[in-house]
């Protein structure tokens, strides 16, 4: 018997870099979606004059689309092919895209979240087809780093969506105008804490729709076309990339030549629920969504009611965020080569859980920016859950990543209940609501903190 120690499996054979490629594409889009969505929370908010709890129902809409969507995803899959349940994603993004047109000529608040659920009912279904597929694409032990891989594109397209976010719509909004000429006009506000006065803006804005309610009618009619153009232009985009698709050849790493009987759907869901590392992971990824939703989301109201910035000024530091999670994501799939997922997984938590603390406690700048350090620490967190909950599923694979995707929703339950504790004023004297409202982030990281633990000491991954 020879003492040379067995090669490490590629991360991609040479035949799979191309389909690998093609499907590595996909990433970006609901990278792009995400993160040109977030900014609309604050936006909405101030277009629509409605508390921190209703415009958080933007992440609502947004994620009800990924619970919705997932199971039947996964079923679609298993009876057609990874590139028809592609074609069936890209198809739903773009329709909800283009909702956006008549949400706007409404000027109704609701008829937009219709439109964000539409769309990512879509992103569901590429999800639950892209993950599971490049998790196929080679050897069960290296996975979880193919799959750090093709999500190290994801950021590309978040990059994007926080540009034109805050490049197109933010900066270009006449509510934020409004907003900076109220500055101007008050001196004194220079003198007083931001959150004191976003409070004093919020109310002028309220007595100018009152007092000249076509002129503010007007601003709103010219703010909403705003927030939809770029809408529309990832329609058209998704559209191109749709026929581009429909003529390209993928190859097929599993069958999918049986639809699934009733029988074998209890069978498999009897399965899922038995493999305790999967049900932990499921859970564990309804709270990183949520976290990471949360830590992006108020991270513009975090600058504006602590720090005073304007709205562009905020989103340019969410916009640091994203690269320092892109960059974060390169490194941490070098190291998977080195440490085991479950170990790194929970490291990267419990430094997430130090920085939480900081931008709860610490004053002026250092607490955002251990608000920027916290996306470091999550970047690895998605796709390593993935890939641990679904380490040796074989067929069963494609339920269970329709599992871990429609635990996606955490991202639609929980800004709304952050978005409550904002409203409902201070947790702990003299430290701002928004400060203290990442005490629900920090209870996420401390669930994915323990996962990571068990995923290593207990189910050795």
């Amino acid at each position: 018997m020879s003492d040379k120690p067995l090669k490490k499996p590629a991360i991609l054979a040479r035949e799979m870099v191309l389909p690998f490629v093609l499907v590595a594409i996909l990433f970006p889009l609901w990278g792009f979606a995400n993160d040109i969505t977030n900014p609309l929370v604050k936006a909405f908010k101030d277009i629509f004059l409605i508390s921190n709890a209703q415009s958080s129902l933007v992440q609502f809409a947004f994620y009800l689309g990924y619970g919705v969507m997932a199971i039947p995803a996964a079923i679609f899959i298993r009876r057609f092919t990874f590139k028809s349940g592609i074609l069936l994603g890209l198809g739903l993004y773009a329709v909800g895209a283009i909702l956006f047109i008549p949400a706007s000529v409404s000027q109704e608040f609701y008829y937009f979240l219709v439109a964000l659920c539409v769309m990512t009912c879509g992103l569901a279904m590429l999800e639950v087809t892209a993950n599971p597929y490049i998790l196929s694409m080679g050897h069960p032990d290296t996975a979880t780093q193919r799959l750090n891989l093709a999500q190290a594109f994801n950021p590309l397209g978040s990059l994007a969506g926080m540009f034109v976010a805050s490049s197109v719509i933010l900066s270009q909004l006449q509510v934020e105008a409004f907003r900076n000429e109220q500055r101007l006009a008050h001196p004194e506000y220079d003198n007083m804490l931001p959150s004191v006065v976003d409070g004093y803006l919020t109310t002028a804005l309220t007595e100018f729709a009152a007092n000249q309610p076509a002129a503010h009618q007007a601003m709103q009619a010219a703010d909403l076309l705003t927030v939809t153009g770029p809408f529309v232009a990832i329609a058209v985009v998704v559209t191109l990339l749709f026929l581009v698709y429909l003529f390209i050849g993928l190859p097929e790493t599993t069958s999918h030549d049986q639809p699934l009987t009733i029988t074998e759907l209890k069978d498999t869901f009897s399965r899922l629920i038995r493999n305790s590392c999967y049900v932990e992971g499921v859970v564990a990824q309804g709270f990183y969504v949520g976290a990471q939703i949360m830590c992006w989301t108020f991270i513009i109201h975090y600058g504006m009611t602590v720090l005073g910035l304007k709205a562009s000024e905020a989103q340019g530091y969410n916009i640091i965020a994203m690269v320092t999670f892109l960059s974060s994501r390169f490194i941490c799939t070098l190291l998977l080569g080195y440490i085991r997922p479950g170990q790194l997984l929970m490291m990267l938590a419990s430094g997430a859980i130090l920085l939480t603390l900081g931008t709860i406690f610490l004053q002026g700048f250092a607490g955002l920016y251990c608000l920027i350090g916290i996306s470091a620490c999550m970047s690895l967190m998605f796709p390593t859950i993935y890939g641990i909950a679904l380490q040796g599923m074989g067929a069963d694979a494609s339920l269970a990543s329709a599992g871990l995707v429609m635990a996606i929703v955490g991202g639609a339950l929980m800004p709304p209940m952050q978005g409550f504790m904002i409203d409902a004023g201070p947790i702990i004297s003299d430290i701002p609501s928004v400060k203290t409202s990442f005490l629900l982030p920090l209870f996420c990281f401390v669930a994915i903190a323990v996962f990571g633990y068990r995923s290593y000491f207990k189910y050795g991954r």
